[in-house]
């Protein structure tokens, strides 16, 4: 089993207080987890202090987007440049959130993969079916489409560095979460995919996280599951508390296993 990585995606909340206030009382609750790779994501109008508060820490620091040019007249954009002077380690690229609300599509995803490969970023690829498509029946089909023209161009090579992150965006900010076993069906389908396209050992060492509705209460049901490798979480990661418990209980069994041998 992969070592376990727990992602919290800030989305659009926190000033640059409240951003060094969660993250110093997330460090103190996480301070003894030895055993899970832990990383937020704030806005960008805080990456700087979040980057200063997460300096004597083993919490890296992520960011939530960014654009595939390295300077140019894109108003409004941010580089892969900008994010490594501000100290980010990995980022976020094509939540479903970018891809419905502000249209991205599969051939934008790829070129800022690309970019993110480029920059030597551990990036979070996020791919999905929206609820239309599962009760249509096309769930595997669109999963297929997105991870197929996300990786075209990744060098085998360079594969283990990217983490596949699955949003059912039915379960996302809506308070639904896939059960476990559907959750494990597409894991172990994207699983399959990179089986077929670069290995087994390949396959086994790409890390696939969970996106939707993740709690402190459903995560160890979750991490149960075979092809779960973590979790990408949204509302949950805005509070200290949960948070806090999320990582914890991403290895729970693990831990309860080892002391009951």
């Amino acid at each position: 089993m992969n070592r376990p990585l727990i992602v919290g995606n800030w989305k659009m909340y926190k000033n640059i207080p409240e951003t060094v206030s969660l993250i110093n009382s997330i460090k103190a609750g996480v301070h003894a987890v030895t055993n899970v790779d832990i990383v937020v994501c704030p806005p960008f109008t805080t990456l700087a202090a979040a980057s200063e508060a997460l300096n004597d820490s083993k919490i890296d620091l992520g960011a939530q987007d960014m654009y595939h040019e390295t300077e140019g007249a894109y108003t409004g954009e941010v580089s892969p440049l900008m994010l490594k002077d501000v100290g980010c380690r990995y980022v976020i690229l094509g939540h479903s959130e970018r891809r419905t609300i502000f249209k991205e599509t599969d051939e934008l995803v790829e070129k800022k993969l690309l970019a993110a490969m480029k920059y030597s970023f551990i990036p979070i690829l996020c791919i999905g079916e929206t609820l239309e498509e599962r009760e249509a029946r096309q769930a595997f089909e669109v999963v297929k489409r997105q991870f197929d023209k996300a990786l075209l161009h990744i060098d085998p090579s360079e594969m283990e560095r990217i983490v596949i992150a699955y949003e059912p965006i039915w379960a996302i900010g809506t308070g639904r979460t896939a059960t476990p076993e559907q959750a494990e069906q597409m894991h172990s389908y994207i699983r399959r995919l990179l089986n077929e396209k670069h290995g087994e050992e390949i396959a086994q060492k790409v890390k696939i996280l969970y996106g939707g509705s993740v709690k402190p209460d459903n995560i160890a049901q979750l991490m149960e599951r075979p092809n779960l490798d973590g979790a990408l979480v949204g509302g949950a990661s805005l509070k200290a508390e949960s948070f806090i418990q999320i990582v914890k209980n991403s290895v729970a069994l693990e831990t309860q296993e080892k002391q009951s041998s």
